[in-house]
């Protein structure tokens, strides 16, 4: 297994592949992470998936890793939208960067845990050439969840930087991306979905409901759904949930 840190376009990644077969076309992953994380925090992931024959690329994203400006924690949530619509424009950007170097063999799948799995179901409803892709403590409510931000910020006395046309624009901007409004988006690809029931950061029942809907979109194909619920986690995906991911992503990125 080979690890390389690389810059592409201007977004530092994490390469990581079966150093057998680097240089050779393979199925590839683009796995990204939770805020306030960086790239190399999910090396687990992409080992397990580069064991299976997988080239994993893990992206830093905006104000993360190697592009940190170092500013408070609250500051990066208040900047959370720009954030992940920012990593769902770049992940554009890596897909034509790997097909251009001949790294890819066939199209590519996705996953993220926490704002990577947010950034996940974004990216599903944006581009359709995504192969497959799992979800690990990820939401797609992307509407009703920033209008819940900015009431929790005003509630604790917290004043955004934001006019109310500024906050409409972005309503508008995330609703373009918010699975619960692009459910045909899903378009039957296969998505994996894990979640504790016990999470207090990104809450548990607006997942599980939109997994709910989306299996009358999958009623032709329902093994290609799959929601992974355990009862006593919060928010950190466990062992089992971490493999249960990559096996996912492992078998619908080679098929």
């Amino acid at each position: 297994m080979k690890v390389e840190r690389e810059v592409w376009k201007g977004i530092p990644l994490l390469h990581v592949a079966p150093e057998e077969g680097w240089s050779k076309p393979l199925p590839t992953v683009v796995f990204f992470h939770g805020i306030t994380s960086a790239k190399e925090h999910n090396l687990h992931y992409a080992y397990q998936l580069a064991e299976k024959g997988v080239r994993v690329l893990l992206p830093d994203a905006l104000l993360h890793g190697e592009r940190t400006e170092n500013l408070p924690e609250m500051q990066l949530i208040v900047r959370f939208w720009e954030i992940i619509l920012n990593s769902i424009k770049e992940l554009d950007y890596i897909n034509q960067i790997a097909h251009n170097k001949q790294l890819v063999k066939g199209e590519m799948a996705i996953g993220g845990t926490s704002m990577g799995g947010i950034t996940t179901l974004g990216a599903l409803a944006a581009y359709p050439w995504i192969k497959a892709a799992s979800v690990m403590m990820g939401a797609g409510n992307y509407v009703e969840l920033s209008k819940g931000q900015i009431v929790q910020f005003e509630s604790r006395g917290f004043q955004l930087p934001f006019t109310e046309q500024q906050r409409e624009e972005l309503f508008e901007a995330l609703g373009r991306f918010d699975s619960t409004k692009n459910l045909h988006a899903f378009k039957q690809r296969p998505v994996f979905f894990w979640h504790g029931e016990q999470d207090t950061v990104v809450a548990f029942e607006p997942t599980f409901n939109l997994y709910s809907h989306l299996k009358d979109y999958y009623r032709e194909k329902p093994e290609l759904l799959y929601f992974m619920r355990e009862r006593e986690a919060g928010h950190a995906v466990s062992r089992q949930g971490m493999l249960a991911a990559t096996d996912w992503l492992a078998k619908h990125v080679k098929a």
